[in-house]
């Protein structure tokens, strides 16, 4: 995203790019949250694995109500609702609205739930069996002071939205990108995914959109942990190079 905005001629000041990076991180774990086993649903303890439940069932609901002839029968909604562009666009318009109207309050706690997602999602072997406690305290440090480097003028809170009262708008969206991101990932699975949903594709509203079937794997396999993952770490450290105009 970063380069992209360069290129378009709004680049981003190194704070931004960071906090993006984080944010965007820390929203490709949140469409699992119709998943109880997923690693959101333990993130913040009994509160993620409660709302967890309540977005699966909610999910549900929302398949069978809109499901086509062509769509089959559901026991859960993994998988559905939260794994579509309409609720990543809804992310992304909650955090904004959070950021925009909560004040440097509001800004921290979108800043303080990503970032724990993030750690929860990128070091996942190093907080592996650690207190929660832990993880906490260091996604609150780390949003105390990226909130207060962000809000030193010219560091990013007006970027890309730079009228009276349209301060951190950006935030809501890498939250978007990171969701579609985490959506596109599971689309080139076995299961595919439903992102595009409620457009109709044939007689199916929630058509798992994904390439043809002999170029998926399952999730969790080799191809992810040992091609995909290095590859896109990779890619995303060029843009991140290529945003801050290292590659110039």
């Amino acid at each position: 995203m970063g380069w992209v905005a360069a290129q378009l001629g709004h680049p981003m000041p190194w704070p931004t790019l960071v906090v993006g990076a984080l944010t965007c991180a820390g929203a490709a774990l949140a469409p699992d949250l119709d998943h109880k086993p997923a690693t959101i649903s333990k993130a913040f303890g009994p509160l993620s694995h409660a709302l967890c439940d309540v977005v699966e069932k909610i999910s549900h609901a929302v398949y069978n109500a809109t499901r086509m002839k062509g769509d089959p029968r559901r026991n859960g909604g993994h998988r559905t609702l939260t794994h579509t562009w309409p609720w990543a666009v809804m992310c992304g318009a909650g955090a904004s609205a959070i950021s925009v109207y909560g004040g440097r309050w509001g800004v921290l706690a979108v800043l303080f739930v990503h970032l724990v997602l993030a750690v929860d999602g990128l070091l996942w072997r190093q907080v592996r069996g650690a207190s929660h406690i832990l993880v906490w305290l260091l996604g609150a440090t780390g949003a105390w002071l990226l909130a207060g480097v962000l809000d030193d003028p010219g560091n990013g809170r007006t970027w890309l939205f730079d009228q009276p009262g349209q301060q951190y708008m950006w935030i809501g969206l890498p939250v978007v990108l990171g969701a579609l991101v985490h959506c596109l990932g599971d689309a080139i699975t076995v299961s595919g995914c439903p992102i595009l949903w409620p457009i109709p594709i044939g007689r199916k509203r929630w058509y798992p959109v994904g390439p043809p079937h002999f170029m998926r794997f399952r999730a969790g396999s080799w191809v992810e942990v040992k091609v995909l993952m290095p590859l896109f770490l990779g890619a995303g450290g060029i843009g991140t190079m290529a945003a801050l105009g290292m590659l110039n």
